[in-house]
């Protein structure tokens, strides 16, 4: 009965705050050029569904990133709350990699699209190249794209193989990588359950890796430098 309460208290505030803010953050995302005031609003949303299911969040190691940088951020994925954890703690303006389905959605996808989020075709690996291609064509100076680098959430925590997407793009733009491990998440909201605990996440970050000293014939070992990196973090 309690776990069923949780998820009742957690669908209601998700309802109120998305309620709240969706045609402020629509709007702003039509109306901004480089989608930043969006995702600045889009913090708001993150800060108050922590505070309503009593999760912190703290980081360390921010005084590694340049602000006007744009990094390829490669991270690890345990929670849904890795997402609002990451948009509150980073204190730089990133988009995020979509599956393109969601840009059917009126009005919501389009707000997506204007706010420079980049969309995938996820039906073959070319066209997930590609639309990568097309969504760096349109990311502002300054802004960073977030990659969850396993693909998925981990069940218990444990990091998991990397895939590449996030590598092929940091060489090909030439944009450094930001490693980021974030820790906990699995414990405040499971995978495969909606039933939160009140809690702490960490935010770690770790140096910036030049990619600029790797080639596609080292992706591999970039790949291994990178995963190395986030679980020392861990």
């Amino acid at each position: 009965m309690f776990g069923f309460l949780k998820i009742l208290w957690l669908s209601f505030w998700a309802v109120v705050a998305t309620s709240i803010l969706f045609f402020p953050i629509t709007i702003a995302a039509l109306f901004s050029r480089t989608g930043n005031l969006a995702f600045n609003l889009s913090k708001i949303w993150a800060w108050f569904m922590l505070k309503m299911t009593m999760v912190k969040t703290y980081i360390v190691g921010r005084e590694k990133i340049q602000m006007d940088q744009s990094y390829i951020i490669i991270s690890n994925h345990q929670s849904l709350f890795d997402i609002p954890a990451l948009v509150t703690q980073l204190g730089i303006q990133f988009r995020w990699i979509i599956k393109k389905e969601l840009l059917k959605i009126p009005l919501f996808g389009y707000a997506l699209y204007a706010s420079k989020n980049i969309f995938i075709d996820r039906s073959n690996r070319e066209r997930t190249i590609q639309s990568i291609h097309n969504g760096l064509k349109r990311l502002p100076a300054g802004v960073g794209i977030m990659f969850f680098a396993e693909g998925t959430r981990s069940a218990d925590g444990t990091l998991q193989t990397f895939k590449k997407g996030g590598f092929i793009t940091a060489l090909e733009t030439g944009f450094p990588i930001l490693p980021v491990a974030v820790s906990d998440g699995n414990k405040i909201l499971p995978k495969k359950s909606l039933v939160f605990n009140p809690g702490s996440i960490r935010v770690a970050v770790a140096d910036p890796i030049d990619t600029r000293d790797y080639s596609h014939a080292k992706i591999e070992e970039l790949i291994q430098k990178t995963r190395d990196t986030i679980q020392t973090c861990l």
